[in-house]
C-alpha cells in the first residue's frame, strides 16, 4: 500500500532522514518505534506532505506522492493523527469533526461516519456540543483519531498516541487502534515511544536510530529481540 524508497528529509541544512526505506502492507499494523528525536515524527509528516523529501520517493497505491500537497495526500486516502493531537480548541467535538470530513461532499457517508466515530467513543457523543480545548487529555486524543477517521482513510498515521495519557487511557485507546483496524480495515502505521505497547498491538515493526532504519521484523521477533529488549523495553 505504502512504500518509502531511500527517503532524505531535511529541515534546512539539517538532516533528519538518511535514506530510510520501508513498507506497509494493505492491512497491517506497522509500528516505527526509536528515541526522541530518531526521526520518527519527520518520517510521518514526510508521507503526509508537510515536510517533502529531498530526495528518494514515496509511493500511496503505486501513485508517487513524493511532492503532492498535503490536501491532495488526504483525498488520496492517508490521515494523520499528529503528536500532541492538536485538535480545534474553540470549536465544539462536533466542528472538529465536521473539520475532518472537509474534502468530502458525501452526506450520507459523513453521518454514517459520525455514527461510527461515536460508536468507538460514546464520551464524545456526550459532548459533541462541548469546545474541544475543555476535553481531557484522552478525550482529545479520541476526538483527534476520530476527525482523522471522518476523512475515511485508507491508512491511518498515528503519531505518539499515548503521550501524555494515562495508563487506563492508554489501553483504552490502544484497544480501539486494533478495533479500528481489525473492523474498518483501516490500514494503520502507528509511531510510538512506547515501544512494547506498540510492538503488542502491530504485525510488524521498524526501529529508527538517527534517521535511519536499523532494524525490521516481524513484531513478535523484535520484542523477543535482546538488543530491543535492552534500548526500548527497559528489559
Amino acid at each position: 500500500m505504502l512504500s518509502l524508497v531511500d527517503v532524505h528529509t531535511y529541515y534546512g541544512n539539517i538532516q533528519a532522514l538518511k535514506g530510510v526505506s520501508l513498507e506497509v502492507k494493505e492491512g497491517e499494523i506497522i509500528t516505527l518505534i526509536g528515541a526522541n528525536g530518531a526521526g520518527k515524527t519527520t518520517t510521518l509528516m514526510s508521507i503526509s506532505g508537510i515536510v517533502p523529501p529531498r530526495t528518494g520517493e514515496i509511493r500511496f497505491l503505486e501513485q508517487p506522492i513524493t511532492r503532492i500537497n498535503p490536501n491532495k495526500i488526504v483525498s488520496m486516502g492517508i490521515s494523520q493523527v499528529p503528536e500532541g493531537r492538536r485538535i480545534f480548541p474553540y470549536l465544539t467535538v462536533l466542528e472538529n469533526l465536521d473539520m475532518g470530513a472537509f474534502l468530502r461532499n458525501d452526506a450520507e457517508g459523513i453521518k454514517s461516519d459520525l455514527d461510527y466515530v461515536f460508536n468507538l467513543f460514546p464520551i464524545l457523543a456526550e459532548r459533541r456540543n462541548q469546545a474541544g480545548g475543555t476535553l481531557s487529555g484522552g478525550e482529545q486524543q479520541m476526538l483527534a483519531i476520530s476527525r482523522a477517521l471522518m476523512a475515511r482513510p485508507r491508512l491511518l498515521l498515528l503519531d505518539e498516541p499515548s503521550l501524555g495519557l494515562a495508563p487506563l487511557v492508554v489501553k483504552r485507546i490502544f484497544e480501539i487502534i486494533k478495533k479500528i483496524n481489525r473492523e474498518n480495515k483501516t490500514t494503520i502505521f502507528l509511531v510510538e515511544q512506547n515501544a512494547n505497547l506498540a510492538l503488542k498491538v502491530a504485525h510488524r515493526g521498524y526501529v529508527m536510530e538517527n534517521g535511519e532504519i536499523t532494524l525490521a521484523d516481524s513484531a513478535d521477533h523484535l520484542l523477543a529481540n535482546e538488543a530491543v529488549k535492552k534500548a526500548y523495553l527497559g528489559i
